[in-house]
């Protein structure tokens, strides 16, 4: 069986996150409260450490080092483990190693983390995963991913992995690109060119892809701007020359990373655009349609305490959300001048007034 994960985050998180933010969030459905196999019943693990065992846990990602207040994998997977008992500098040790960008670094990062003899990987990334993966067949490697691990060729099945790699894979069967562009163009009918901003590397070409039939589809001309060198002004001084009407923001460690610098510049050119987590509405973007990565992180953290207690990651079913959800945030909409068609409305989870 293919484990499940509901990408809905507790109302409490939801709460914290309304209080930072002063948003009000008025939910659409109500909350699950049970989640797929029990796995965050565990806040209480410390007990459960064996006395005096320090566990060495890398984590790989192509991105940059992140502003901590930044919900990213890097650092909610630290403080998820916090949760189930693991104390960085106590019990734990954090091996993090940050390609910056630059995706040819991330194989040597690997081995890097291979030759400290860490227990686990955590891989945020097809990138980051491909590397763990030609860096090692023994050590657990567990994985945050956009797309179907079957096909890339690391893992037998879903359900039963085998190998030295488990995790979550956001979308098994689709990355998603092509239904965010559909809904793009639902808040905006009158867009006729649509900019995709792209990270760059083999997990971008298949989201471009996708996102390219769905365009002819839709009869939009599709606008691919890669990010050159994290260069934000240049990417978005070329989507405005392209006269793009809207954005669809593809998935990326290094674009969830730098969000706020997205979301800041496609507000400044009045650019309505969709992303790929919940988190990317609550700090100001227009729509999102997909997970939650705080959830997400959640389970991957869940994944590495069941490792280090002795599970084989080959045993542990690859999760995916049980469910998508649609987040449209309506004052950035009014501040964008956009009117939300009231049947897109009716079907989002959550609006954010």
């Amino acid at each position: 069986m293919i484990g499940r994960y509901d990408a809905r985050p507790h109302a409490s998180a939801i709460a914290a996150a309304v209080r930072g933010s002063g948003d009000r969030v008025m939910d659409r459905r109500a909350f699950i409260g049970s989640l797929a196999g029990g796995l965050l019943a565990a806040p209480l693990a410390a007990a459960a450490q064996p006395a005096g065992k320090v566990y060495r846990v890398g984590i790989l990602s192509p991105g940059g080092v992140p502003d901590p207040s930044i919900a990213t994998t890097p650092n909610l997977v630290p403080r998820n483990l916090r949760e189930l008992g693991y104390v960085d500098g106590g019990n734990l040790v954090l091996e993090k190693r940050f390609a910056d960008g630059k995706l040819d670094r991330l194989p040597g990062l690997a081995r890097e983390l291979v030759q400290l003899k860490t227990d686990v990987i955590v891989a945020a990334g097809q990138e980051a995963t491909q590397a763990a993966r030609d860096a090692t067949v023994t050590v657990p490697i567990v994985m945050v991913v956009g797309s179907n691990p079957v096909a890339r060729g690391w893992v037998a099945s879903l359900s039963h992995p085998g190998g030295n790699i488990t995790g979550v894979t956001v979308v098994a069967t689709t990355v998603l690109a092509a239904k965010r562009l559909e809904l793009i163009r639902e808040a905006v009918p009158r867009a006729t060119r649509i900019a995709v901003l792209a990270g760059g590397g083999p997990g971008s070409s298949v989201q471009v892809a996708e996102a390219q039939k769905a365009a002819s589809a839709l009869r939009v001309k599709l606008v691919v701007v890669e990010v050159p060198g994290i260069d934000y002004d240049r990417a978005f001084a070329t989507i405005v020359t392209e006269r793009a009407d809207a954005l669809v923001v593809l998935m990326s460690p290094v674009l969830t990373r730098d969000r706020k610098q997205i979301i800041d510049r496609a507000a400044k050119y009045r650019l309505p655009a969709i992303y790929e987590w919940r988190e990317h509405v609550e700090v100001g973007g227009l729509m999102s349609y997909g997970g939650s990565l705080s959830e997400l992180s959640r389970r991957v953290a869940a994944y590495v305490d069941k490792i280090l207690k002795g599970a084989k990651p080959g045993d542990l079913p690859i999760e995916q959300p049980a469910k998508y959800e649609l987040v449209i945030n309506m004052e950035t909409a009014k501040a964008l001048g956009l009117t939300i068609p009231p049947s897109l409305l009716a079907r989002a989870d959550q609006v954010i007034e």
